[in-house]
């Protein structure tokens, strides 16, 4: 299985530049790295000095960068899915409208992205995959997928089996999500038959939640406005259960006050890329492997009875805590998260809690 990176911040901080330095690095120490680009501009291409296509292009020995383009994915799969549909529906109700005339709607780049994102972890092929995303929210909620998915299943699996549309659906959705999410489901009945897909998204949750696995790093210039993000954003990954390892402060040094700003977290100074010489920049990158020694984004004491949810960047009038069933949501900014109890906490009702050093603390 490949490490993940990922870098968060503001646009204009230099992210995709990092990123590509990063790529460098690890392929100068002799792993085999895939650079994977989110946006479809020609500027990923222009800064490796060689264009891009839905094809990983060689760059440097055991450096190869590769883009999502949408479009052409998105066709590709519909035309899957319309195959199947052909084999399976008596009466097909998609074949008049073709993949080469879909537009891309919000939400389907991060879908695409992120399926890409697995399959090339999948190959095995990459010992590092570096992820040049939107660098934003998007990107949170992209890697987050799975653990909302999973709350979907969990949620409404019991209620569409029930109803009288997921019956008239049933022998449809089975083929579509074994293209969709590339699983092979078996069964009369998919509402019946969806462990792979559960063990797909809980392998997802698990890479994610896991920092030899999975890690972002954020970028940010000595500008309040691009710390102020970067913070955000951090707090932010907390809530999809996200680790983030530290923060590369772009052509600017650290001060004491950027320093307090993202404690406990290392920040490191990194220079200019001039004359396209990227070692200066190489050298002052991060030790990556330390990302394992930042902060959990959630910790559960059984014991104690206590979860303890980490959450930089925000203060207690901005968080709120519900408590549903076996599950309680923590809603902080913009963000949600459904964190399922372990049985010995299930059923248990919340105490109290309180947010002390960055951390939502909360006790059944």
């Amino acid at each position: 299985m490949a490490l993940i990176l990922t870098f968060l911040g503001k646009g204009g901080t230099g992210r995709s530049t990092i990123a590509i330095a990063t790529a460098k690095k690890y392929a100068a120490a002799g792993k085999r790295v895939l650079l994977l680009g989110q946006d479809p501009g020609p500027g990923l291409g222009i800064l490796l000095g060689t264009p891009l296509s839905l094809t990983p292009q060689e760059i440097a020995p055991n450096f190869k960068a590769v883009q999502v383009q949408s479009a052409p994915l998105l066709e590709s799969r519909w035309d899957e899915i319309k195959q199947l549909e052909a084999q399976y529906v008596r009466t097909p109700f998609f074949k008049q409208i073709y993949g080469q005339e879909l537009g891309v709607l919000p939400g389907m780049d991060s879908a695409l992205a992120l399926n890409e994102l697995r399959q090339y972890d999948d190959s095995k092929q990459y010992d590092v995959i570096v992820y040049d995303g939107t660098g934003g929210m998007d990107t949170l909620r992209m890697l987050g997928m799975p653990e909302i998915l999973s709350w979907y299943i969990r949620r409404f699996r019991q209620a569409l089996k029930d109803s009288d549309l997921g019956k008239a659906l049933s022998p449809f959705i089975q083929p579509v999500f074994s293209t969709v999410l590339t699983v092979d489901l078996s069964g009369d009945n998919p509402f019946q038959s969806t462990q792979q897909v559960n063990n797909l998204l809980d392998k997802g949750k698990q890479a994610l939640a896991d920092p030899n696995r999975t890690a972002a790093y954020l970028v940010t210039t000595g500008d309040e406005s691009a710390i102020a993000t970067a913070r955000y954003l951090w707090g932010s990954s907390q809530q999809v259960g996200l680790t983030v390892g530290g923060a590369i402060v772009n052509q600017a040094p650290v001060t004491e006050a950027i320093a307090a700003d993202f404690e406990p977290l290392a920040a490191v100074s990194v220079p200019a890329m001039g004359d396209r010489n990227w070692q200066p920049l190489m050298d002052a990158l991060p030790d990556f492997s330390e990302a394992t020694k930042a902060p959990k984004p959630i910790d559960i004491n059984i014991a104690q009875r206590q979860v303890s949810l980490f959450l930089p960047g925000f203060d207690k009038k901005q968080i709120k805590l519900i408590q549903s069933g076996p599950e309680v949501t923590i809603e902080a900014g913009d963000q949600r998260r459904n964190i399922l109890l372990p049985p010995a906490l299930t059923g248990k009702s919340v105490t109290g809690a309180k947010f002390q050093n960055g951390y939502l603390i909360v006790s059944f």
